[in-house]
C-alpha cells in the first residue's frame, strides 16, 4: 500500500472539493483561511483551478531551505531511486506523497483549518493510521516533520519503537559558555543535508540505534538516548555550529 494509493483517495477528494469550492467562491475568505498575505492572493486563483491544472513530480514542486539542501535534482541515479522509494512529504491537501507522485501546484498547509472539515492535522489522523504503517513496512522511520505536520500522524506501538525524530540544535559559545538553540534555518538546512548524505551513502540503518552510528560515521554530532519504555520513539539531537 502506497501513500498515493487508494487508502488516501476519499480523504483527498474531500479536502480538494472544499478547497476548490472555497477558493472559487470567496477570494478574501480563502486568503484568510489559508493564511496568505495580500501579495499571495494569486495563490487562491491557482487553488480554484486545481482540477484542471498541470502536474509535476512532487519532488520538483516543493521548495525552501530544506529542499535546497536536499537538492534532489543533482542526485545521481541510484540515490535518486532510493529517494523515490523512501521519502514521503506530508501535505495539507494530499495527506502524504512520494516525491515521484505527480501533483499540481497548490497552497494549503497542514496548519490550515477549513470551515467544513476543520483542522487538517486532525482530519488526516484517521486515514493516516492505516496507510502510513503500511508504507513504513518493517524498516526505520526517520521523522523530520515540523510540529504542524506531526499532528497528522503519530507512530504507535511497534512502528514507534523504530521511529527516530530529529531536532537540530545550533551551538554557540558565548563568554566561554556553550549555548544551544533551535534556529529555523539551521534546522531545515541540516535536515536536508542529512537526508541527502544518507541517500548518497546508500545507508539503510534498520533501527534508530544503527542510525545514530551511521550519522556519526557521516560526520554528524548526534546525541541520543534510547527511550525508557518499549513502544516509544527515539529522539535524536543533531548539534551544529555552522552550515558550510
Amino acid at each position: 500500500a502506497q501513500p498515493h494509493g487508494p487508502g488516501l483517495a476519499p480523504a483527498r477528494a474531500a479536502v480538494l472539493d472544499e478547497l476548490v469550492e472555497l477558493c472559487q467562491a470567496d477570494e478574501e475568505k480563502a486568503r484568510e483561511v489559508l493564511g496568505l498575505s495580500v501579495g499571495l492572493a494569486g495563490e487562491v486563483g491557482k487553488n480554484a483551478e486545481l482540477r484542471t491544472a498541470g502536474t509535476r513530480p512532487a519532488g520538483e514542486l516543493y521548495t525552501g531551505v530544506l529542499y535546497d539542501a536536499l537538492d534532489l535534482a543533482t542526485l545521481e541515479t541510484a540515490a535518486r531511486r532510493r529517494a523515490a522509494a523512501s521519502l514521503l512529504v506530508f501535505s495539507g491537501l494530499w495527506g502524504a506523497v512520494r516525491i515521484g507522485d505527480r501533483i499540481p501546484p497548490y497552497r494549503c498547509s497542514m496548519g490550515v483549518k477549513l470551515p467544513g472539515l476543520g483542522a487538517l492535522g486532525a482530519y488526516w489522523r484517521t486515514p493516516m493510521e492505516t496507510v502510513l504503517p503500511e508504507a513504513a513496512g518493517d524498516g526505520l522511520v526517520l521523522d523530520l516533520r515540523s510540529s504542524a505536520y506531526t499532528a497528522a500522524w503519530k507512530p504507535k506501538g511497534e512502528v514507534a519503537s523504530r521511529t527516530a525524530s530529529v531536532r537540530v540544535l545550533h551551538a554557540q559559545t558565548v563568554d566561554g559558555v556553550e549555548k544551544r538553540s533551535v534556529v529555523s534555518h539551521f534546522n531545515k538546512a541540516t535536515k536536508g543535508r542529512l537526508v541527502r548524505d544518507l541517500l548518497v551513502a546508500g545507508a539503510r540503518p534498520k533501527d534508530p540505534a544503527r542510525l545514530v552510528e551511521v550519522l556519526r560515521d557521516l560526520g554528524y554530532v548526534v546525541e541520543a538516548e534510547a527511550p525508557a519504555r518499549a513502544g516509544r520513539q527515539w529522539s535524536l539531537d543533531v548539534v551544529v555550529t555552522e552550515i558550510h
